[in-house]
């Protein structure tokens, strides 16, 4: 079934038996963006093109599982053609449902212009930034907030133009802050936010703070299992990232991919599937996925036979 058919609970029972194998597992991506489906610098994401356009063929749903927030996410779904999609955001402080992923008593219909349901499953922005600034009085450390940079600031750190570092500043449920302390201070603080039901993770770019209940592994456990409560059977997952704030994901699908950074950060998740690539960003993405699935599957080279060129620049850096 096409990825761009609504997942509702008659379709869904419907799709339980796939058109290729019936013996086959529904299967399901769960992937970081920057630095993994996006390339680090440029957010180019054509070496992975081909994988997509196969994926989209075959109904497998590629969920993007970021540090990005909500806001900036409403391009990147459009160009990536991932619309139909669920997503995860602010490493797991927001997740948004598209129709087809949302249950008639469980969810009410989505107020934004795409439709998406909103779930928020850690604690508000504004808690978070009152003991930001608690903290930072009272340990007498030295960091600075996403909130608290200029745009000009956030384009130079990132790379991003002026719309998008807006939307970057767009926060819901977590906060992006530059450390400039010792480990020793970090430790005091990471113990701190704990004592306020908060953790900290460390991103590419930024160290994120957000509650305890939300991170990315927490966000994809509960996808999976309403992936599974809308289809009756529980899917195959692959999880794909290249930072420290990937490992809860990687540990909470059935195959991970690390795929080689950018940067000299310690990715060492618990999974007995677990497989690092060689290359970097999409070109690994890639190579993960081909890794897993691309060998002795059915579905894939049917859909193989079936799938287009990929029309279009695959490029961010042009398409937004």
């Amino acid at each position: 079934m096409p990825e761009s058919a609504r997942l509702s609970p008659s379709t869904l029972s419907a799709a339980s038996t796939p058109s290729v194998d019936p013996a086959l597992q529904p299967r399901l991506i769960v992937t970081d963006l920057d630095g993994s489906l996006l390339d680090h610098h440029s957010y180019d994401f054509s070496p992975a093109a081909p994988w997509l356009a196969r994926l989209k063929q075959m109904g497998v749903p590629v969920i993007p599982v970021t540090s990005k927030t909500r806001a900036e996410l409403i391009p990147l779904r459009e160009a990536l053609g991932l619309t139909a999609t669920p997503f995860i955001a602010e490493n797991g402080a927001v997740i948004g449902l598209p129709p087809g992923w949302c249950h008639a008593r469980l969810d009410r219909p989505g107020s934004g212009r795409d439709g998406v349901v909103i779930k928020h499953p850690g604690v508000d922005i504004g808690f978070i930034r009152a003991r930001l600034k608690v903290w930072r009085e009272r340990l007498n450390i030295r960091f600075t907030r996403m909130g608290e940079l200029s745009v000009p600031e956030v384009m130079e750190l990132t790379g991003l133009d002026a719309v998008r570092a807006r939307d970057a500043r767009q926060r819901e449920g977590s906060e992006p802050l530059l450390w400039h302390d010792s480990e020793v201070a970090l430790a005091s603080f990471r113990a701190a936010l704990e004592g306020d039901g908060l953790q900290l993770t460390q991103g590419g770019r930024f160290w994120h703070v957000m509650g305890l209940s939300a991170d990315k592994g927490s966000a994809v456990e509960w996808l999976i299992k309403r992936f599974t409560a809308l289809r009756g059977r529980t899917p195959i997952s692959l999880g794909l990232g290249d930072g420290p704030n990937d490992i809860t994901m990687l540990e909470a699908v059935d195959q991970a991919v690390v795929i080689r950074g950018c940067h000299e950060l310690a990715v060492e998740p618990h999974n007995a599937s677990l497989y690092r690539t060689d290359a970097t960003g999409p070109t690994g993405w890639a190579e993960g996925v081909a890794y897993w699935w691309g060998r002795d599957d059915r579905r894939l080279a049917t859909a193989e036979k079936r799938v287009a060129v990929f029309s279009g620049s695959s490029s961010l850096s042009t398409s937004l």
